[in-house]
This record gives C-alpha cells, structure tokens and sequence, in this order.
C-alpha cells in the first residue's frame, strides 16, 4: 500500500493562496497517482498550539473537511479523518519528541517567525509542533507529502527522525518524500507581495478567503498592489505585485507567463486587473457552490466516521509497534 499525506489546519477559512498551492492539486494527483492511497486530514490538534475559540474552531473543522471536497478531493481512493479523533497522532507526537532535539527544533524558521507575532503566552506546543507533525506522517508509513516552500523544514526533520528510529530500533519508517508543485506554491499577500497569503494576517485586504463574498473578491484584486511601470511582464525581483498576480492567473488558467505577457501587450494593469478578477472569482464561486452542498450532507459525515476508523486501523497497529521496539509496556 502507497500512502499519499497531508492535513489542514482549521483556523479560519483557507485562502486562495491555500487553495493554489495545496488544495487544488489534490484533485490533480488523484487524477495521476491512482494507485495510491490519500489520507487527507484535518489538524485540529495543530490548531491548538495557538489559543482558539471552540465554538469557532469546531465549526471551522467541518468547513474545512468540506472545502477539501469542494477544491476537488474525490471519495475514491481517499481516507478523509479529523486528526484528533485518532488519538495515536497524540500519543506518536511524544515519542517524536523523545527523538528529537532541542537545536533541531530551534533551527525551525515557521517557530521563529510565529514567536515574534504572538509577545506573550507562547505555548510549548507550538515550540514542538513539528514533532507532531512527524508523527502525522510516520504514522502511515507516507510515501509522499505535499509540501509548500514553508513546510519543507519541517518534512525534513520528519525524515531525519523516522531514519534516527530506524537506526536505534530496526526499520520501522517509511522515509517520507516531499512532492511539491513548483508553480503556484507561495501565493503572495495581494497588498504586501513581500509576504505569503495569510489567512492569520491582521490585515486581510491582500487576503482572499475561499468563503468571502465574490464581490469583495473582486474589489481586493482590483486594489492589489503592482507598480508605476504599468506593464505586464513576469519579474518577481523588480516586479513582485504584478508578478503575483501573474502566478495566480497562471496557475488557474494553465496559461504561460509568456502567453499571458503577449496577451496583455500594450494594455494596462486595469485590463489585467479586471480579467483576473473575473478569473478568480469563476473559479472560487464553483468551489463556494460545491462547499454549500457537502458542509451539511450526511455524505461529508459517513466519510468522517469511515475516514476515522480506516486510519485508526493503521495508526494502532503502527503505535504498537514502535512501543514494542522501544521496550514500552508490559
């Protein structure tokens, strides 16, 4: 069996930048990699590291769930799970951390970057999360995890400690591989292209929510920013609004920087602006219908449950034998 991995955190809704860069393209990989098993889930237990409000956090479990089928994941192939309603993610995540050390957690840039955003009540989960992140995968024995630029760190300390077990208690791990998609990857904020799309931003004026009205999808495209030059060309280094936003109208309609730069030849950001924006919201309004009809189906339910115990399944077995190589229990 070849497994297939990723999850979710369901805090606020996904972004377009989500969308682009991870939940689109699973749809995509289904599609190619059909002998494969895709466990997908949703990482409330990550969630948590920050503090969160439950009413909000359980409501946003389901959307998420649902978004994952509205972007495009099909029930075939699929095992489709709340993380924390397999309680072997929990119990993997301290036997991670008894692997892993100190200055490798340390060295982790998203730990950094977080910390100087929250000044105060920082929780030692979110010091160790990539711990648990590990045990996410190792759990499964994942072949494949889809990553995006800013989980690559994270992947790799993954891989570092499923070959740091196997050396101590024998082969157990599978060494999980990254499977990245290039383009599209780190979709940028549409006011601050120096940044990634974030659906934690203070300011959500460069952020588009899968979720918010089309209306005000289309006026945060129209008002991102680009540069005097007026010209469409693909620059990232002198260019980054416009470049931004040539990645986004790239990625949905498969069309080539070069393409989309002859297209727009001799015409201004307006023309483009405006076309992008009919663009996205084409594409985020058949996610939006799709997303109204799974959040309250019994389908979405009958996949949870079935989700659950299928991964359980997998989960137990592979807890129990890492307790036995590690002479846990009786």
């Amino acid at each position: 069996m070849k497994i297939i991995l990723s999850g979710v955190k369901p805090t606020g809704i996904p972004t377009l930048g989500n969308y682009l860069g991870a939940l689109r393209n699973f749809g995509k990989f289904q599609e190619k990699m059909k002998d494969y098993e895709f466990f997908i889930f949703v990482a409330d237990l990550h969630a948590i590291t920050t503090p969160q409000d439950p009413l909000e956090l359980k409501q946003n479990i389901r959307n998420v769930a649902a978004l994952y089928l509205a972007c495009g994941l099909k029930p075939e192939n699929l095992t489709l799970f709340i993380q924390s309603e397999v309680h072997e993610h929990a119990e993997m995540a301290y036997i991670m951390q008894a692997l892993v050390y100190m200055g490798e957690l340390e060295r982790m840039t998203q730990y950094k970057d977080k910390v100087l955003k929250q000044t105060q009540g920082v929780s030692s989960a979110l010091f160790t999360y990539p711990a648990l992140m590990a045990a996410d995968i190792l759990l499964y024995d994942a072949k494949f995890v889809p990553v995006g630029d800013d989980q690559r760190q994270h992947l790799e300390l993954a891989r570092d400690l499923a070959i740091r077990f196997n050396n101590r208690f024998g082969k157990t791990f599978t060494v999980p591989e990254g499977l990245i998609q290039e383009k599209g990857a780190r979709i940028k904020d549409l006011q601050d292209p120096t940044k990634k799309m974030d659906k934690s931003t203070d300011n959500d004026r460069g952020c588009i929510f899968l979720l918010e009205p089309l209306s005000q999808i289309r006026k945060k495209i129209k008002a991102a920013v680009t540069d005097s030059d007026a010209c469409v060309r693909f620059d990232p280094e002198q260019k980054p609004g416009i470049a931004n936003l040539m990645t986004i109208y790239s990625v949905i309609t498969e069309k080539s920087f070069g393409e989309i730069e002859a297209m727009y030849d001799g015409k201004g950001y307006g023309d483009f602006k405006s076309d992008l924006a009919e663009i996205v919201v084409k594409e985020i309004a058949m996610i939006q219908e799709r997303y109204h009809y799974f959040v309250s189906s019994q389908e979405l339910t009958t996949l949870l449950d079935e989700g659950r115990l299928r991964a359980h399944q997998l989960a137990q077995k592979k807890l129990k034998t890492v307790y036995q190589k590690m002479g846990l229990g009786r």
